[in-house]
């Protein structure tokens, strides 16, 4: 059976395939119910009236629950927002599949210097509380960036960054337990 992007990305909170009733009854919670409202707007991109709509329900959300992210960021499916809280993406962001993101994340854009531009994140990134990343970067599959740090600087795959400059520590189990529930 093949399932909807909506239902991947609730599959990562509870492991359990939800109906469309069952996805709505868990939009009580507030990061699933952002992240419903944030698909349903990347689903309309294309369609003017619809979108116009998804994109005005999308705006009263940012604003309520203190999420930016826009409908045309791209974000994998199985996207998991661990805790409700301020967090920031830049819509020319791109984000894997099956990743995690703690309160208080900000992704964004360099202006200058070698590395202007969006991060890339690849697959399966674990982002802690406050985690700062920026600039024309990559970050690899399998990576997990500890709260607070600061990123600037490309991260291989199979990782752990920590700190501020952040540090790079390789290990394949760099996600073990973090990720659960992947699609």
């Amino acid at each position: 059976m093949g399932y909807t992007v909506i239902q991947k990305d609730f599959y990562r909170e509870s492991g359990k395939w939800l109906s469309t009733f069952g996805i709505w009854k868990k939009c009580i919670n507030p990061n699933l119910h952002f992240i419903y409202v944030f698909r349903k707007a990347q689903q309309h991109l294309k369609t003017p009236v619809v979108s116009t709509f998804w994109r005005l329900v999308l705006r009263h959300y940012q604003i309520k629950y203190g999420y930016q992210i826009y409908p045309e960021t791209e974000i994998g499916e199985g996207f998991y927002l661990g805790h409700w809280g301020s967090l920031v993406i830049n819509p020319k962001a791109k984000i894997g599949k099956n990743c995690n993101m703690a309160q208080g994340v900000t992704i964004g854009q360099q202006n200058r210097g070698k590395l202007q531009g969006f991060p890339i994140i690849g697959d399966e990134v674990w982002i802690g509380a406050n985690a700062v990343i920026v600039g024309g970067i990559t970050v690899g599959n399998n990576v997990l960036i500890a709260p607070n740090s600061y990123v600037n600087f490309d991260v291989p795959s199979n990782s752990v960054v920590v700190g501020n400059p952040g540090t790079i520590y390789s290990t394949e189990s760099a996600t073990e337990a973090y990720i659960n529930n992947k699609v």
